[in-house]
């Protein structure tokens, strides 16, 4: 489902991000992605949301490949994805309901559908009882349990957790992980979430990987991989990929949206 294909990245001031990664995810994993600040986590996960684009090599997700993807393509690709963020970016002024509904919105869909799914997104969070509530009513991880049914309520393939556990205490953070397990196991929703937390990871039994220096350095699951990537890097790239076909759609970047909003929000800590 997920390929990086020798994927490296260099910014304009020269700093090297990520060097000749590569790795393949399948649909319906669990996997936790580690490593030091500056490792070339948050890079990684950008290049999967398409905030950027490889300097070389190839990333591959569910058949497209993203660096092809035209500028009016990219809200439609990141209808697959749902987005945890470690500081929550929620909407300050609107309440619970309509800040899982808002994700809905965006994409123009049906009244009656928007009702029943972030009613449905929110039981699954245990948060039913808090729909009327306002962000800075909530608990630090009440809070992201709202930011987690948000992901949800569009039925993305993908989850992708950016260090969502960073703002909350350790029981909290492992109710989390909890959810994340359980809709992993019950959804078959793949996940991808970035952590610190090597212990919290280490306590479910799910494929780690450790990215250092821009490149995977560690692989739980295929050890064997990265071993034969350090003595000598191989081309493993496809002769050809198959570009799904994609919508020409107008709509709102989600990401821009909650980045705009929660400039403002104001978080209670557990």
């Amino acid at each position: 489902m997920i390929d990086f294909i020798d994927v490296s990245k260099t910014y304009q001031n020269g700093t090297k991000a990520l060097t000749d990664l590569s790795l393949h995810i399948d649909r319906g994993e669990f996997v936790f992605v580690v490593g030091s600040s500056g490792a070339g986590k948050s890079t990684f996960l950008k290049m999967i949301m398409r905030e950027e684009v490889p300097s070389s090599g190839s990333i591959v997700i569910d058949g497209v490949e993203l660096n092809k993807l035209k500028a009016k393509q990219i809200p439609y690709y990141r209808r697959k994805l749902g987005i945890v963020f470690q500081d929550f970016r929620l909407i300050p002024n609107r309440t619970v309901y309509d800040n899982v509904a808002f994700a809905m919105h965006v994409i123009g869909a049906k009244n009656k559908d928007i009702s029943r799914r972030v009613t449905y997104a929110l039981s699954l969070v245990g948060l039913s009882v808090k729909a009327k509530c306002f962000p800075n009513e909530l608990s630090g991880g009440e809070q992201q349990r709202v930011a987690l049914a948000r992901a949800l309520v569009n039925q993305a393939d993908i989850i992708i957790a950016d260090e969502p556990t960073g703002n909350i205490d350790p029981e909290m953070s492992k109710e989390i992980v909890d959810l994340l397990n359980h809709i992993n196991a019950n959804k078959k929703t793949t996940i991808i979430m970035v952590t610190h937390e090597v212990d919290l990871a280490k306590q479910y039994n799910k494929r780690m990987i450790t990215i250092n220096n821009g490149t995977v350095v560690s692989d739980t699951d295929h050890p064997e991989l990265v071993a034969s990537a350090v003595e000598e890097r191989v081309d493993t790239a496809p002769n050809a990929f198959y570009e799904a076909p994609l919508e020409d759609v107008e709509i709102e970047d989600f990401l821009d949206n909650y980045t705009s909003s929660a400039d403002s929000s104001e978080t209670v800590s557990d």
